[in-house]
């Protein structure tokens, strides 16, 4: 093995879903398991709860697939090609470059998401969720109504471009994802 190949590998550890590896953003409760900056910026993967109404808004990975293994509850997935619904025990794959988002079809969805660099740049994903993220305190899901929102909006729409992430305005989702009910809207 040569010494540049040596450099390309990274480190073993472990981890477990602990208060210590989570991050709490925009109600969600985020797990880092895997962080680029230990794979070499090839893949992270987190394991996510979420509620109703504090799903991400539509946006684009411009560096990265998307691949979700829900564990608990329902996910209705929404891309330019079709809208899809995941059950626990199912994955749903959201690809590089495409306009996407999703919504939760029961009181709260656990689903484990890795995501995997497609190119010469890092994954983003996780950089943007542990720079805008809230260390967590604890592991408690927060209702709707007492969830943080994202205080500037233009710094989320900044930080996120700086980690391959585009925000799409209701303009482009209207266009690119006409079958999306809307930020926050109760599905059935």
């Amino acid at each position: 093995m040569t010494n540049t190949d040596k450099q390309l590998i990274p480190a073993a550890y472990s981890r477990e879903v602990s208060v210590d590896s989570t991050i709490k953003y925009m109600g969600q409760v985020i797990t880092v398991l895997a962080k680029g900056t230990e794979t070499n910026g090839r893949f992270a993967f987190m394991e996510v709860r979420v509620r109703p109404g504090l799903e991400p808004p539509p946006h684009i990975h411009e560096r990265e697939h998307e691949l979700f293994f829900v564990l608990e509850g329902a996910i209705r997935f929404y891309t330019p090609e079709k809208t899809f619904d995941v059950q626990a025990g199912g994955v749903g794959f959201l690809p590089q470059g495409k306009p996407h988002t999703f919504a939760c079809l029961t009181e709260e969805i656990r689903a484990l998401i890795m995501v995997g660099a497609t190119g010469d740049e890092t994954v983003g994903m996780d950089g943007y969720l542990l720079a805008m993220g809230e260390r967590a305190h604890d592991m408690v899901l927060p209702d709707v109504a007492t969830a943080n929102a994202v205080e500037d909006p233009e710094q989320a729409i900044s930080v996120g471009a700086s980690w391959g992430i585009r925000f799409l305005t209701p303009e482009d989702t209207k266009k690119a994802l006409p079958l999306y009910p809307g930020f926050g809207a109760r599905i059935s």
